[in-house]
């Protein structure tokens, strides 16, 4: 049996990184704060804030019922703009691959542990490394989609119940497109490690010729007798003469 758990430290490792990674992208997209606007009009929004994110907008106030505000946004609402569709859709993409990705990733990864059908490890890894570039990609194009209409201080015509300006003074990064960047980091150097899995020549070719038992117990036995005529061969050539058994002459 060929053993290979040596061969990937580096893809345990990568596994690790696509778990947090995973964890990370569903954090950034359950989060509200993708947005951060600031506003002039105080007399609703009582602290001046909103945070928009991909799925609801608040802010803190003490004029309505509830100290933070929250509305739902949808897909199917008319005033939401293209990026923020994109991010609820791409971010659901991500999870559902990036969850694929880890089982195929833990399967090849117990593989190697076990040595359990070692011939198609590598494709198991490569597949696994796919899948998380795919993952990355799902989670970094709403992310860099949406930094770029906070640098442009982009408006959405949000509609009367929301409570929030058609545009804000200024708006910057909030922490959901932070922490989709690091998550989509972590995804696409996880992929690397598992895409540059390289199998052992010596074990490939093992796996390829099976030797049976009755070949290695035939291998033991020939070794075993060749090391006992080998052993005997040098005694004959360098042993010493027991002076016991020469005959003793007296004179």
């Amino acid at each position: 049996m060929v053993y290979l758990v040596h061969t990937a430290h580096w893809q345990f490792l990568g596994l690790v990184l696509a778990v947090l990674g995973l964890i990370l992208t569903a954090a950034s997209s359950g989060v509200n704060d993708w947005r951060v606007w600031y506003v002039e009009d105080m007399s609703v929004i009582t602290s001046g804030v909103a945070w928009v994110g991909i799925w609801r907008a608040c802010f803190y106030t003490h004029v309505l019922d509830t100290t933070e505000f929250c509305q739902s946004i949808s897909i199917m609402d008319p005033f939401v703009p293209p990026e923020i569709a994109a991010a609820q859709v791409l971010c659901m993409t991500a999870a559902v691959v990036g969850i694929a990705g880890n089982l195929v990733a833990g399967y090849a990864v117990k593989q190697v542990y076990f040595n359990i059908h070692a011939s198609h490890i590598k494709l198991a890894f490569s597949l696994a490394g796919t899948l998380y570039f795919l993952t990355a990609a799902c989670s970094l194009v709403p992310v860099i989609w949406n930094m770029s209409v906070v640098l442009v201080n982009s408006t959405i015509d949000f509609p009367a119940e929301f409570h929030l300006p058609p545009a804000p003074v200024k708006q910057e990064v909030g922490l959901g497109i932070v922490i989709g960047a690091g998550s989509s980091l972590l995804l696409i150097i996880s992929g690397m490690l598992f895409v540059c899995y390289r199998q052992p020549i010596k074990s490939q070719k093992s796996l390829s010729q099976p030797v049976s038992t009755e070949e290695e117990d035939s291998g033991i036995i020939n070794r075993r007798s060749h090391g006992f005529h080998h052993g005997m061969t040098e005694s004959r050539a360098y042993g010493q003469v027991n002076l016991a058994f020469e005959r003793e002459e007296t004179f």
